[in-house]
């Protein structure tokens, strides 16, 4: 499994964020080393048989352009009306042999160690990750050149895929923006081969072209990283700021001079007190942590209450709930709720939000509470969706 320390190991640790992230691109080579593969050529395979994956969800692209579906797959209807496109495999395989690379969106969703490796990251780099799953069969670019408005670090799986990096021809480009990135001209600043087991970080804004041209087939995942930019961050103090009555008021439009400059010099003291703040970025940050839905999961059979069974084993779907203690209490928040606990709880809490499987038993030892004390605080956290059931149910 690809956890957060795991991450943390591979990318360089505090010397990656403080040097690395949102400033250059970063190769880390495997050098022969072998780890778990989180998704194989078979997983593949029966994902494809398995769901029900239409465009764009699931889709093959060529020079940059979506090849329609009804290319490679054959509209089914069943007796009740309903429709789905379903995957002809001699087809899908001929637009494959032609150039087309296949697309999975969010493989994260639908397939476990992928989501595992994900989620490890998220702890990692403290921000929401999406992973598609790429695989190509020539030499033809399914994409282009093109950049993305998001960081991304790219896991090579199975074959070699050929990089060509331009870097940014835009600072800090967005998705919301004034101005489109210029398309880079002259050779790439870098050009590079992945083989298994590689790793590739690249920020947002990189202009690149990436092509299976080595002769073997390639399989890679990318991790898309949410990102988090001043506009956001002003996002965040505009609502934050609703709390005055100088936000809330309405905006004098059709006041006199005085009053529409007295509005803006109240307006203005608002704002450069709240920036002001030390605190600022630590109250948006904590913000993002705690109120991210995280990845939400059911825990049945358990609709109102979990049962005091040791053998209950759960795990924590909030993946950057944080936990704050003062002499009283100890506060546990993760995806929008906030929780008090007695301070005996907190060595459990601690335990839950390091991310792994734990079991009520476990918990209870945890922090010398009984199975039906333990039972009490995941039934609180799973109806806050901070926390979920995922075995030992009968």
């Amino acid at each position: 499994m690809i956890d957060s320390a795991s991450w943390a190991e591979r990318l360089g640790g505090d010397t990656f964020l403080a040097q690395t992230y949102f400033r250059a691109h970063k190769v880390i080579r495997s050098n022969g080393t072998t780890a778990p593969t989180p998704l194989t050529w078979d997983e593949l395979n029966e994902i494809v048989a398995a769901h029900r994956l239409e465009p764009p969800r699931m889709r093959l692209s060529r020079a940059g352009e979506a090849i329609p579906v009804t290319a490679y797959s054959i509209l089914r209807t069943n007796r009740r009306g309903v429709s789905w496109y379903q995957p002809q495999p001699a087809e899908f395989h001929a637009r494959l042999a032609e150039g087309a690379s296949l697309v999975i969106d969010a493989i994260d969703q639908i397939h476990p160690p992928v989501r595992e490796a994900a989620v490890g990251l998220e702890r990692f780099l403290r921000t929401p990750v999406q992973v598609n799953a790429y695989a190509s069969w020539t030499a033809e670019e399914g994409f282009g050149t093109h950049w993305d408005d998001h960081d991304v670090v790219v896991l090579q799986l199975e074959g070699s895929k050929r990089w060509k990096i331009y870097g940014p021809t835009r600072q800090a480009p967005a998705w919301r923006d004034v101005e489109a990135p210029e398309i880079p001209t002259g050779a790439p600043i870098a050009d590079i081969v992945l083989a298994p087991g590689d790793v590739l970080y690249l920020p947002r804004g990189w202009w690149h072209a990436v092509s299976a041209d080595q002769g073997t087939t390639s399989l890679h995942l990318t991790f898309g990283l949410a990102t988090h930019t001043g506009a956001e961050f002003l996002g965040w103090l505009c609502d934050d700021l609703r709390a005055s009555t100088t936000v809330r008021a309405d905006v004098p439009r059709f006041g006199t001079a005085e009053e529409r400059t007295d509005y803006l010099s109240l307006l203005r003291k608002e704002v450069l007190a709240a920036l002001e703040d030390p605190m600022v970025f630590d109250r948006w940050e904590r913000s993002l942590d705690t109120t991210h839905p995280g990845r939400p999961r059911l825990s049945l059979p358990h609709l109102t209450a979990v049962p005091p069974d040791p053998g209950i084993t759960v795990r924590l779907t909030a993946p950057r709930a944080r936990i704050h203690q003062n002499d009283q209490a100890v506060m546990f928040a993760g995806a929008g709720n906030e929780w008090t606990f007695a301070l005996p709880v907190a060595p459990a809490l601690r335990l839950l939000a390091e991310g792994g499987l734990v079991t009520l038993a476990d918990l209870a030892a945890e922090s010398d509470l009984t199975l039906g004390q333990a039972a009490e605080v995941v039934t609180a956290l799973v109806s806050g969706q901070a926390v979920a059931v995922v075995g030992g149910s009968t």
